[in-house]
């Protein structure tokens, strides 16, 4: 039997339509089977890591209802201008992320930075409700310290879903978000834009709903060559979130880790710390 030239033609097409569409539900499962690998990097610490900083600091371990061990490391100065819970990036564990948060040491601020579970020294089921649970253990831990009138909530890239959440859960000083996205959504179909991301994703964070019901004042740093959270992601959030008490700080030619280089950053924090 031989086929037609237009046959042979047609066969072709439909294995290469086969061949696509199996790449294509290749990847899609990819992406939900190893999802929590790819939006969570952490790095593992030995439980007997000593954490080295610049400034004086203490170490905290909390335990959860389900058993989960935290890790966190409380920063204290002589009479602080209040204090900073920082809920950090998606990379490393609070031994890199310390090292950041000591900006706000240095401008007199007490700083406390978890580590999420699965990072640094912290164990525990990773899920999306624990990321909230294990974030208001933490702020309700600083309450019994401070007022909440002295508590500023920082989220640091995918911090930001995390701040924002505890802030409109509670009712600190004010709420600053740098690098934010306007959902982990959004993020993921701006790299994967040809997949039915809502239906893969089990991680949503939200930031869009939680912003509006923050009532304390909110300040936003995004810069425009960000490459991890897009600057529009970031602009979206803002521009969707009713005004009054947000502000948006464009940090022209920043990217995702550079942000504290810029004078326009630096000035603006300055402000809003002061």
């Amino acid at each position: 039997m031989s086929f037609t030239p237009q046959k042979k033609h047609q066969k072709k097409i439909r294995r290469i339509t086969i061949a696509i569409i199996g790449f294509y539900l290749l990847i899609g499962t990819s992406l939900y089977m190893f999802q929590e690998k790819i939006l969570f990097r952490p790095i593992e610490l030995a439980q007997d890591y000593e954490f080295v900083f610049s400034h004086d600091f203490e170490e905290l371990t909390i335990k959860t209802e389900d058993e989960a061990s935290l890790n966190a490391i409380h920063f204290k100065v002589e009479n602080p201008k209040g204090v900073i819970l920082y809920f950090h990036g998606n990379k490393g564990n609070i031994q890199r992320w310390g090292t950041y948060a000591e900006f706000f040491v240095e401008k007199n601020y007490d700083v406390l930075v978890m580590d999420y579970r699965t990072y640094g020294k912290s164990k525990g089921k990773l899920s999306e409700s624990a990321l909230y649970d294990d974030a208001q253990l933490f702020y309700d831990n600083l309450k019994k310290q401070y007022d909440e009138s002295e508590i500023t909530v920082y989220g640091r890239s995918l911090g930001t879903g995390i701040a924002t959440w505890v802030a409109s859960k509670n009712t600190p000083k004010q709420l600053l978000l740098e690098t934010p996205y306007y959902s982990i959504a959004d993020v993921a179909k701006y790299r994967f834009p040809i997949f039915p991301i809502e239906s893969l994703l089990n991680y949503k964070l939200p930031n869009h709903q939680f912003i509006k019901d923050v009532k304390c004042p909110i300040s936003i740093f995004h810069g425009t060559k960000d490459k991890v959270v897009p600057y529009k992601s970031g602009r979206k959030l803002f521009d969707e979130t009713p005004k009054g008490l947000i502000a948006f700080t464009t940090i022209e030619g920043g990217s995702h880790n550079d942000l504290i280089m810029f004078e326009d950053y630096l000035e603006r924090i300055d402000s809003v710390l002061e």
